[in-house]
């Protein structure tokens, strides 16, 4: 019997200090975002603050991993306030209508130009620091029949 009373207060103080942890971050992105000249949700200030304790290790996963699977698995909830709110500015909206409809569309081909460029950049062949030169030869002769079948493909195409 006692042994399912430890298990117990073990599992309610995993969900406390993630919980905890989580409410933190939330706190001390409000704080900041009111500190700041600009406008920035303190929400999201909260979330890089618990990115940057996260990929530095400075707390581990497992301290936040319990309240953030119940946020995860309930967030249908989440998402009531702002239907009611859509529901509330529905005349507002709607007469806004093409202007948002055009800043997202926009705004959504902007993103994935910018991501398919920065996946290029950071896809493309390099030369490697410090191989032998035999290999970074063959790298370069590699690049350049790319790029030589490249131009000869488009040429084809015109």
């Amino acid at each position: 019997m006692k042994s399912k009373r430890a298990r117990l207060q073990i599992t309610l103080w995993h969900y406390l200090r993630s919980f905890l942890v989580l409410y933190l971050c939330l706190f001390a992105g409000n704080l900041i975002s009111a500190l700041l000249p600009f406008a920035v949700p303190g929400s999201i200030v909260g979330l890089l603050i618990l990115f940057g304790l996260l990929a530095f290790q400075l707390i581990p996963l497992r301290w936040v991993k319990p309240g953030a699977n119940i946020l995860l698995k309930n967030m249908t909830l989440l998402f009531i306030p702002i239907g009611v709110a859509v529901m509330n500015y529905y005349d507002l909206l709607s007469q806004q209508l093409f202007p948002i409809v055009l800043a997202s569309v926009v705004s959504t081909f902007g993103v994935m130009a910018l991501v398919a460029y920065c996946s290029h950049y950071v896809h493309r062949e390099r030369i490697i620091v410090g191989a032998k030169p035999d290999i970074v030869e063959d790298v370069v002769e590699k690049t350049q029949q790319k790029d030589d079948d490249t131009a000869l493909s488009e040429k084809k195409k015109c």
